[in-house]
């Protein structure tokens, strides 16, 4: 019988590639939603930081165990931008849409040369809230951003992200390729290595 643990996110997308990530794992993922939790303010300074916030006030609102992701494109010419702020770049309610639409204007004068950008993640464990030593893991996923959006899945920067070793948009991969390669999938393979008894 599988034990319930609360993943700390409302976004479907991040939600499936957890699911995906921890299968056989033995747990149940339920999402805070199912609980009526709503998110906590990110407030944190670092994706490991906003991420433990999650994870603490899941846990707490649910009594169970929690699981939380925060993660983000980080852009180098914009000085680590849009970074803690990925999903709210273009403000609050915007939506990836308008999040592309905006990192697209912040580097229209920037060559496609001078584009590097990685996504990152930092994925918490949190036993219960008050967990003293929560298991932490992070994940980096390093490529670039195009000038025009390629592909129809995945969501967030996907469409704008280009992996260098296919040649491929984030969007443009399957779920299962995208997960052997992304940022969100080295985290979880790394936070299962640390669980595994």
């Amino acid at each position: 019988m599988s034990r319930v643990l609360v993943a700390a996110t409302g976004n479907r997308g991040k939600l499936g590639e957890i699911e995906r990530l921890l299968d056989g794992f033995g747990w149940e993922i339920v999402a805070q939603s199912a609980f009526g939790v709503e998110p906590p303010p990110e407030d944190g300074l670092t994706f490991v930081e906003n991420a433990i916030i999650k994870a603490r006030h899941a846990s707490r609102c649910t009594g169970r165990p929690a699981l939380a992701d925060d993660s983000g494109l980080v852009v180098d010419a914009l000085g680590g931008a849009p970074g803690v702020h990925s999903a709210r770049y273009a403000g609050p309610g915007g939506g990836d849409a308008a999040n592309n639409e905006k990192l697209l204007r912040a580097l229209a004068e920037v060559p496609e040369g001078e584009r590097s950008a990685r996504f990152e993640c930092a994925v918490v464990w949190m036993q219960d809230p008050h967990d003293p030593v929560p298991f932490i893991a992070r994940g980096t996923w390093t490529g670039r951003v195009l000038e025009a959006p390629r592909g129809a899945n995945g969501f967030g920067y996907d469409p704008l992200f280009l992996d260098p070793a296919t040649g491929r948009t984030a969007a443009e991969l399957a779920p299962e390729r995208k997960d052997a390669l992304s940022h969100r999938g080295r985290a979880l393979r790394a936070l299962r290595a640390m669980l595994a008894p």
